[in-house]
């Protein structure tokens, strides 16, 4: 059949005359387009009940797997740097647990002072006073200062003050006044020095950190 064939028979008809019984007998060419357009709505309402949702949870597992790979990237590279970070963790516990043991107890203090008084002597230095002053509370330990008071030649208080920053024990030295009591060169030192003790937490403080 010829398509100006086709075109005339397609120009005759009468549209409103169509009954879909009687199909085979419409020309081929109408025929092709009514079924390409039921073939064309079948596969976009099967596109649009059955893949769309398929391709939404596609998304939504993609999205997923990128959010796991990089959940795992970052704790690949904890765990690759775990055993340096526990490295480092166990030598600062170890040097925390040096520091305390050169900080001396409540019951220490005094012979803290008797070992200052000891360095003074040793140095021929003579002995004003050592005067506790009230314990300052912080946070983490006790800060106890005392008032040093001695004299003697230059050299021999630079000897005892290199000697108070040697001891066994953390002593730190603050706010030093010297100043010259005779001609002979003697001089007088005075200073603030401060030790410190560790405060170990009560219980409810421990309760709330």
């Amino acid at each position: 059949m010829s398509l100006a064939g086709e075109w005339r028979r397609l120009k005759e008809l009468d549209w409103r005359e169509l009954d879909v019984k009687e199909a085979g007998g419409w020309p081929w060419s109408l025929q092709t387009f009514c079924l390409a357009l039921v073939l064309g709505l079948t596969f976009a309402g099967l596109y649009w009940y059955l893949a769309l949702p398929e391709k939404a949870r596609l998304a939504t597992a993609i999205e997923e797997e990128q959010l796991l790979l990089r959940d795992y990237r970052n704790k690949a590279a904890q765990a690759a740097t775990l055993p340096a970070m526990r490295e480092q963790v166990n030598e600062l516990e170890s040097r925390i647990a040096t520091l305390r043991e050169m900080l001396p107890t409540g019951a220490e203090i005094p012979s803290l002072i008797d070992h200052i008084s000891e360095t003074a002597v040793d140095n021929q230095l003579a002995i004003d006073f050592i005067r506790l002053r009230s314990p300052v509370e912080q946070t983490f330990y006790f800060e106890q200062p005392f008032d040093i008071q001695v004299r003697g030649d230059y050299h021999r208080i630079g000897y005892f003050l290199a000697g108070v920053a040697s001891l066994p024990r953390i002593v730190t030295q603050h706010d030093f006044t010297l100043e010259p009591i005779d001609e002979q060169g003697q001089l007088r030192l005075s200073m603030l020095a401060k030790t410190y003790r560790y405060r170990v937490p009560s219980d409810d403080e421990g309760e709330a950190q």
